[in-house]
């Protein structure tokens, strides 16, 4: 009776063993599917941090959409210094005093109850290069996840560079050169304060906005970010990236 019990037991045990295989297999390629995927976007966010991106998943979309895009990469050399800053003072103006999020920014939105204007550069940036446009749960955690790295690897003028340079800033023209050369006819070097400040006022709808062609309230808006400007280039929020 008891050798029975024992067999009994020992089926069991054989059969119970046998049904944990399949679930410890899954959990062990979902394990190394992840640690694959994490390999892949820290070689990404080394590789980009002195390759420029090729190509944004933003930048494919409007190709398929459109037909075409206009887009010329040029060095943050190469940029107007007041467009730099007028970017990051339209967009997050404290740049240079946080680690890829602004905490008091969070916190008013959160008190408004609203995300908008929460999104810093960095944060804009890992959206633009890394993944997709559009709000999603599963979107903002990996920009979340991903931001910190960017920052610990790129310098902060290398996270403007890049910003000015994949951001949509008319229908289907991506980074400043082309839209300095689209709205004003001249190279991204030439631009003025107050061309800088109206490219800048674009950027949350640049589909519906022109830089070239500007309503009452977007020369309202850029008269703004010609002052916001001005004043992080006197404060000193514009030396990281000058």
């Amino acid at each position: 009776m008891a050798k029975r019990t024992a067999n009994s037991r020992n089926k069991k045990a054989r059969k119970a063993k046998s049904e944990r295989k399949p679930m410890k297999w899954a959990l062990r390629w979902v394990g190394r599917v992840f640690l694959a995927g994490f390999a892949l976007l820290m070689a990404l966010v080394l590789l980009f941090s002195v390759i420029n991106p090729p190509i944004t998943h933003t930048i494919w979309s409007e190709y398929r959409r459109l037909g075409k895009v206009e887009r010329d990469w040029v060095p943050l050399e190469q940029i107007a210094p007041v467009m730099a800053r007028s970017v990051v003072a339209a967009e997050d103006a404290n740049f240079c005093l946080h680690w890829g999020f602004d905490v008091n920014a969070i916190r008013a939105a959160i008190g408004e109850g609203s995300g908008r204007g929460a999104s810093t550069l960095s944060q804009q940036v890992v959206k633009n290069v890394f993944l997709w446009q559009g709000r999603s749960w599963i979107r903002k955690a990996l920009e979340t996840a991903i931001t910190p790295l960017v920052e610990l690897t790129w310098s902060k003028r290398r996270i403007v560079e890049v910003y000015l340079n994949v951001a949509e800033m008319d229908e289907g023209v991506f980074g400043v050169a082309a839209a300095a050369e689209g709205y004003f006819g001249v190279t991204p070097d030439k631009l003025s304060a107050q061309q800088a400040a109206r490219i800048a006022a674009v950027l949350p709808n640049p589909r519906e906005r022109s830089a070239s062609d500007p309503s009452p309230r977007l020369r309202k808006r850029a008269a703004a970010i010609m002052d916001g400007a001005a004043t992080i280039a006197a404060d000193g929020r514009a030396d990281c990236f000058e």
